[in-house]
């Protein structure tokens, strides 16, 4: 466990990977309960095959909200970490980076089909509701379950998409 600012979660982020000598984090946050290691296999893959700088599926997104999956460079961070100034860049970690392209090598993995539309986060008490009813249905202490299973789930029971189709991400 790394403790730091609770409001400048960049600068908690750069601590924690020196501390440790990374050479690559891996960034995925709390609020995606719905992650898929598959999915995130995928994000790393391409990072770690591309050389390059940053690496995600959420830049463009084609995956529903709440897959998310950032890999970037130490290099990448430390930069981030000695330049971004505005609060927002300091608050959410990467920002600096993907508003930088002519300093930073940035690669997207797509999905296949469009699913932006999803959203599998955890920001409200909808998305709660919506969480909560996907680990009703899949969730096995002995058994991984991922995106191809709640995709499953919600073609054979749609109405769980309601849930929560309301809700407006929050834009930084």
């Amino acid at each position: 466990m790394f403790r730091g600012s609770e409001d400048d979660v960049l600068d908690r982020y750069y601590k924690a990977a020196k501390e440790v000598n990374a050479d690559v984090v891996v960034r995925m946050t709390s609020d995606c309960p719905l992650i898929d290691p598959k999915v995130s296999d995928k994000v790393i893959e391409t990072f770690l095959n591309n050389h390059c700088d940053y690496c995600s599926n959420c830049l463009k997104r084609t995956y529903p909200q709440g897959l998310d999956t950032e890999v970037f460079s130490f290099e990448a961070l430390e930069e981030a970490w000695k330049e971004a100034g505005e609060y927002y860049q300091r608050e959410h970690v990467t920002p600096y980076i993907h508003e930088n392209p002519g300093k930073f090598k940035l690669l997207t993995v797509s999905n296949d089909k469009d699913l932006s539309h999803l959203r599998w986060t955890l920001d409200t008490i909808e998305d709660f509701n919506f969480i909560n009813e996907i680990y009703k249905r899949l969730y096995n202490e002995e058994k991984i379950f991922y995106i191809e299973d709640i995709l499953k789930i919600l073609d054979k029971e749609p109405e769980l998409i309601e849930i929560n189709k309301h809700i407006k991400q929050k834009l930084i």
